[in-house]
């Protein structure tokens, strides 16, 4: 797999990419084209989906250091993991613990309690 820190930017912030951006990003990262088969699919030369892919690239770490979402994304996985670890080892703290979980899920909202 081509290179995990674009392909986890892409999906962070693809959609701030312009459609030819973000289709030159798909077919590269996630079709795993190379520069020569994306030429050859859009009608145009492998330099320019080199540069394209290049401007990609700043414009998703750029947006990265500007929003930190993939890196407060790792940091929640990375807590996560720790709590769970520390469940197993104190099961008495496992209510809590699951429900600091159900929180750092990542793409769901945390459950209100009524």
């Amino acid at each position: 797999m081509k290179d995990l820190k674009y392909l986890q930017l892409f999906d962070a912030y693809g959609a701030l990419l312009t459609e030819h951006q973000k289709e030159v990003c798909e077919l590269y990262y996630m079709c795993d084209l190379s520069l020569t088969e994306i030429a050859e699919q859009k009608g145009t030369s492998k330099q320019s989906v080199s540069e394209m892919l290049a401007k990609s690239r700043a414009l998703l770490d750029e947006y990265e250091e500007k929003l930190h979402i993939v890196q407060a994304a790792q940091r929640a996985a990375a807590a996560a993991e720790k709590l769970s670890a520390f469940a197993g080892k104190h099961p008495e703290y496992a209510a809590e613990i699951d429900e600091i979980l159900s929180v750092l899920q990542i793409g769901e909202e945390p459950q209100s309690e009524q």
